[in-house]
């Protein structure tokens, strides 16, 4: 991927029109106008200019997103629409971000099919169709409770019980499909839960890892939809975005397979408590759990074997879980609030 002006990106954050602005920022991954979207066209607009980066979605963009890069209007379930945006803009690389959550996608299903699955059917088209490349972001929701959970390996059983993970099997399975089948550069990572002090929670069986520093700040209370010991695999934004971009990056032959787990870390919320209260000890934290999100959480990965990606285009993460909590407290502003320490 040489830096040049004849590489144009259009990254599809667009959900379906009826999602208007109903639902908030959501992650891992980002859907709409939220952090994953955003944060990688900044990084990309950096190597290749602003103009060579286009946004998308059927939201209103902020004003900082607006005045930022090109930004445009697209619904991935109009698939003349996307044509005439590939077209008229001389796109060859796609991101494609749009999807519905665990949470949120158990509480629409009919929604999700529609957004997850049909919206993926018209990006895969309109890549093969253009000769596009295409990312595509998968999740640990991708597995099951028949998966091996520690490590899970990229290649084991998955059958997931969610929408979101269902559809997100299928979008790693035609993508690769269409790999072999008419030669679509699709690439793809499985993200773990994916931690941002830019956004609030949105919809995600992993929100619990965000919105514990937020009301730590706010409140120095915290509530806590899953068990104690509820152990997922984690990965700053940061590190994320960074994996995201040297993967896009990685010349064809040395990827030996067309999506890959990725991971940084892997604790419980109560790993992830002790390692706040170090900074503000007078934090309580309780529990009440949400049965449908406990259920989703216990169905996937307690930690992911990324060795793959390590050893095939030399993947290797930044922030381990103490690096994550300072840098997280002292984003969000809590510095008045951080203990002293000599």
């Amino acid at each position: 991927m040489s830096s040049n002006s004849n590489v144009f990106f259009l990254l599809s954050l667009s959900m379906s029109l009826s999602l208007s602005v109903s639902l908030p920022p959501s992650f891992p991954p980002s859907g709409g106008l939220g952090q994953l979207g955003v944060g990688l066209a900044k990084r990309l607009r950096k190597r290749f200019g602003n103009k060579n980066v286009i946004l998308s979605d059927i939201r209103k963009p902020p004003s900082h997103v607006f005045y930022s890069g090109p930004f445009i209007y697209s619904d991935i379930l109009d698939y003349k629409n996307l044509r005439e945006i590939v077209v008229n803009n001389r796109i060859t690389w796609l991101v494609h971000y749009s999807a519905l959550l665990s949470a949120v996608g158990e509480a629409n299903v009919s929604l999700a099919r529609d957004v997850n699955i049909t919206g993926l059917h018209n990006i895969l088209d309109i890549a093969a169709e253009h000769g596009l490349r295409l990312f595509v972001p998968s999740t640990i929701g991708a597995f099951g409770p028949t998966s091996p959970r520690n490590p899970t390996p990229d290649l084991c059983v998955q059958r997931p019980r969610t929408i979101y993970g269902v559809s997100k099997v299928h979008a790693e399975l035609m993508g690769e499909y269409y790999h072999h089948r008419y030669g679509l550069d699709f690439r793809c990572l499985r993200y773990p839960g994916i931690i941002s002090a830019d956004s609030q929670p949105g919809g995600g069986t992993t929100d619990y890892a965000v919105a514990i520093f937020h009301d730590a700040v706010k409140t120095g209370k915290f509530e806590c939809n899953l068990k104690p010991d509820t152990r997922l695999p984690m990965m700053y934004i940061d590190d994320c975005l960074r994996a995201t971009v040297e993967m896009m990056e990685a010349p064809a032959d040395t990827l030996s397979m067309r999506t890959y787990n990725i991971n940084a870390m892997s604790f419980s919320p109560e790993e992830l408590a002790q390692e706040v209260q170090k900074q503000l000890p007078d934090l309580e934290v309780t529990y009440d759990i949400d049965q449908v999100r406990q259920a989703i959480a216990d169905s996937w990965p307690m930690n992911f074997d990324d060795s793959n990606a390590r050893n095939d285009w030399g993947w290797k993460h930044d922030y381990d879980l103490p690096e994550l909590v300072q840098t997280m407290l002292n984003y969000i502003g809590s510095d008045s609030r951080i203990a002293q320490t000599n």
